[in-house]
């Protein structure tokens, strides 16, 4: 497993308004569950803007103490090795972030994890129930919704991913 780091700009998509006159609340109800699939226990996908571009299939983890970006998308934002520093301070900013990601090369269905870093910097609170996070920008609450066909796809990938080793050493024992 090879990891290194390097430093790309996100902004989030999918802004929604809060209502004005009213102080802002990072909160979750029944309503913010409208147009999920009820029961689940999704990860929380979404799509994000990281460099310009239009990133699907990133998973949002607050259990996660870095942001990770795996090697697809290192090469789709066209990275090179000079992009690549020590670490540093992890993220600055609101709506655009200045975001530092440890990339990772190993399998994962993927293209980046945003963790804890990035989402106390954007002071944002995330839901897997409602599929959704929500975070303050100004006088209002800008919020992101997730995706749960590419939750459950991602899910899918991984639980089919058999890494050579694994199925050699499997084979080998007859299992």
């Amino acid at each position: 497993m090879s990891v290194s780091r390097c430093s790309a700009e996100e902004s989030s998509s999918m802004p929604k308004r809060a209502k004005i006159g009213i102080p802002l609340v990072l909160g979750f109800s029944d309503e913010d569950k409208v147009g999920t699939i009820q029961p689940h226990d999704d990860a929380l996908v979404v799509t994000l803007r990281i460099g310009g571009y239009d990133v699907k299939r990133v998973m949002i983890d607050q259990g996660s103490a870095a942001n990770i970006m795996y090697p697809d998308l290192y090469r789709g934002l066209n990275l090179k090795p000079e992009n690549l520093t020590a670490y540093s301070s992890p993220l600055t900013g609101t709506d655009v972030v200045e975001v530092d990601f440890i990339v990772v090369d190993v399998f994962s269905p993927y293209t980046t994890i945003m963790g804890r870093p990035w989402l106390h910097t954007l002071g944002a609170v995330s839901s897997t129930l409602h599929q959704k996070m929500k975070y303050p920008s100004g006088d209002q609450v800008l919020e992101i919704v997730g995706n749960q066909t590419a939750a459950r796809q991602c899910l899918v990938a991984a639980i089919q991913h058999r890494p050579e080793a694994e199925t050699s050493a499997t084979a080998d024992n007859g299992l």
